[in-house]
């Protein structure tokens, strides 16, 4: 409900959920599994998941993001300092890497504990009355 005090109902807010990874319902740390794939079940209340439709909707922005950012970050060191190639490839891979998966993990955290606590479901069309 909007309003409410989610705390009182041991959710936690939207940022902690999506930095930490923590479950929408109770707050309990593990919401993934693995690097940006959800349980199907809440090991502490049971949450279920996959009543939620997240997807990977985040992920083309993120990359685009990320890599814009990086790719910017990249030109400003080569013409600062103009390392060899070597050094870009071991800076600039790994790290867009990380990025990308914590991005991903931080933006699907946050999109399924919004739709949680907005109680967010499928549409559905109400069929007209004769």
């Amino acid at each position: 409900m909007p309003g409410t005090d989610q705390h009182q109902k041991g959710q936690p807010p939207l940022w902690r959920a999506a930095l930490f990874g923590l479950c929408p319902e109770c707050g309990t740390p593990g919401l993934f599994e693995g690097a940006a794939n959800f349980r199907d079940r809440c090991p502490s209340c049971g949450f279920d998941s996959g009543r939620y439709n997240v997807g990977d909707g985040p992920a083309a922005f993120l990359t685009l993001i990320i890599g814009a950012l990086l790719i910017v970050a990249a030109l400003l060191l080569d013409f600062a300092v103009q390392p060899p190639l070597w050094v870009h490839v071991i800076l600039w891979v790994p790290l867009t890497v990380a990025a990308v998966i914590y991005g991903l993990r931080i933006a699907k955290g946050a999109l399924l504990a919004s739709e949680h606590q907005r109680q967010a479901a499928e549409g559905r069309v109400d069929k007209p009355h004769d």
